[in-house]
């Protein structure tokens, strides 16, 4: 089945690294493949297990990467734990030419830069039920060394402050319980 979003305004997601927005997202894709495209992000980090170049990230150079803001590709990128990140306007564009509805993930410093294009995007704050569970949802994947979880536990803080401002975001989620974190998504989305 396939439902048509009632604008095809772009759809920013975030929230800190470990509030699941990744695992929402590929439930959003699974459900609904014909309605939206994900916006392949650049990095610089290396590959974790079972990513593909191409599908998850871009994955550059970091020489690379600073040619592409040379050549002013990005509507957005932005340093985090010694890597950068960033979305091409090419990407958003592949996406919308295809017909669907793009969905971006991006960090705070990503919000705020989207925020003054005109993408007119709508944006989705995740969140954690609390920091404490982010943390323990962080030291769970096994993937990070002690110093990426605490780079990201701090960054965690700042994203937290941002999302909780008036403004920040159209609406949160609070992914406590996956289903209904799930449907409020969804509710949201197809509004």
């Amino acid at each position: 089945m396939s439902l048509q979003t009632s604008t095809k305004r772009p759809i920013v997601v975030f929230g800190p690294s470990g509030t699941g927005k990744s695992t929402l997202l590929k439930r959003l894709f699974a459900e609904y493949p014909n309605d939206f495209g994900f916006s392949v992000s650049n990095t610089t980090r290396k590959p974790r297990a079972g990513e593909i170049h191409g599908r998850d990230y871009h994955f550059l150079t970091p020489e690379e990467f600073v040619a592409a803001i040379g050549r002013n590709e990005f509507i957005e990128h932005a340093e985090f734990s010694g890597n950068r990140y960033g979305t091409t306007i090419q990407a958003v564009k592949d996406v919308a030419d295809s017909g669907k509805t793009c969905i971006l993930d991006i960090d705070v410093q990503g919000v705020k830069s989207v925020k003054n294009t005109d993408l007119d995007a709508r944006f989705i704050f995740v969140a954690p039920p609390s920091e404490e569970e982010l943390e323990r949802r962080l030291r769970g994947r096994g993937t990070d060394s002690e110093e990426s979880i605490h780079k990201r536990l701090e960054a965690a803080k700042k994203e937290l402050d941002y999302g909780n401002q008036e403004g920040s975001c159209d609406t949160k989620i609070v992914n406590d319980d996956l289903d209904a974190a799930y449907k409020k998504l969804v509710s949201f989305i197809f509004a």
